[in-house]
């Protein structure tokens, strides 16, 4: 209908009309008739005989869809699904992955299923190594929201700076007057706490100061009297780890009749929910929005991955 070879409307349709040399008058008789027709190209064709698909997978091995707005998880998918606009690319939700007993699985159906997107992008606290190390043996593009440690792997990934933020965070209660700081964390570890206490350790060392060494503790540990053991060990502020410690600590320091900030100087090292007390606290705030565009990492490895298959910080004090 538009008096022009297969090719030609290819080349239209993919975007490569103007740097093959088609002229604009030919590109836009060529975009009239696919209007007038309504055509629309087959996804899947497309893919088996080009490679790619234009779909993007959004992974977890754990339900982490938001159910309110102010679920953890709702900023980070929030930034993937912008960049996913702006890249006109299609987001597919792998629900189909977990099981009855609700752990999600790649391989839990003898293949894997993230193949049908281009790359995927990866999120959640929990994960599988050993089916991330299939995984990127197989050369599949994936890129981790959050750093994951994975003996002998080395996979792609974007994080926030924890390191450097706490040990800001250091340095701002040191040039406030305080000079021995109590680092509180979990006794359970994951690696962006990992980073947290390294950032508070490198920044105490880095001032020369006293009160290194931190308390990783269960939170049903956290009493008055122990408060007031570390009080009477000359802290004078703490950096508080993580927002499960948040509660029983606010409980145990008005055990002893104080508040905080008014009595009490302390910096949140995590995100706090909009309800908690802990937001009139000083805290580092995680750019969650921000990291959500991480997919075109993802979407890069998947156009070279493709390719090669073919033959066959936000701060707030």
């Amino acid at each position: 209908m538009a008096g022009v070879s297969q090719t030609m409307v290819s080349l239209v349709l993919n975007g490569r009309a103007a740097s093959a040399g088609v002229t604009e008058e030919t590109q836009k008789r060529v975009r009239d008739i696919i209007e007038e027709l309504g055509y629309v190209p087959n996804v899947a064709a497309r893919s088996l005989r080009g490679g790619r698909n234009g779909i993007l997978g959004v992974h977890t091995f754990e339900p982490v869809f938001p159910v309110v707005l102010g679920d953890y998880y709702h900023d980070f998918l929030v930034g993937i699904e912008e960049q996913a606009i702006r890249m006109g690319q299609d987001l597919l939700l792998f629900a189909s992955t977990q099981s009855e007993d609700g752990t999600r699985s790649i391989y839990g159906r003898g293949t894997n299923r993230l193949v049908l997107a281009d790359g995927s992008v990866m999120l959640g606290m929990r994960t599988n190594d050993e089916e991330l190390t299939r995984l990127a043996g197989e050369g599949y593009p994936f890129v981790f929201i959050g750093k994951r440690d994975v003996a002998g792997v080395a996979f792609p990934y974007v994080t926030a700076d924890y390191e450097g933020a706490t040990a800001g965070a250091v340095q701002l209660l040191h040039d406030h007057g305080h000079r021995r700081l109590g680092y509180l964390g979990l006794i359970h570890r994951i690696v962006p706490l990992d980073l947290r206490l390294r950032g508070f350790e490198h920044g105490m060392a880095s001032l020369g100061a006293d009160g290194t060494t931190p308390w990783l503790l269960d939170p049903t540990r956290l009493t008055s009297e122990w408060v007031a053991d570390r009080l009477a060990e000359g802290i004078t502020a703490f950096l508080v780890e993580s927002i499960d410690l948040v509660d029983p600590f606010v409980a145990a320091v008005a055990g002893l009749g104080l508040e905080v900030p008014s009595d009490l100087s302390v910096v949140l090292l995590d995100v706090a929910p909009k309800d908690s007390v802990a937001n009139g606290w000083s805290r580092i705030g995680l750019p969650r929005r921000e990291q959500g565009p991480a997919e075109r990492h993802a979407a890069s490895a998947a156009a070279r991955w493709r390719d090669l298959r073919r033959p066959f910080r936000d701060r707030r004090m």
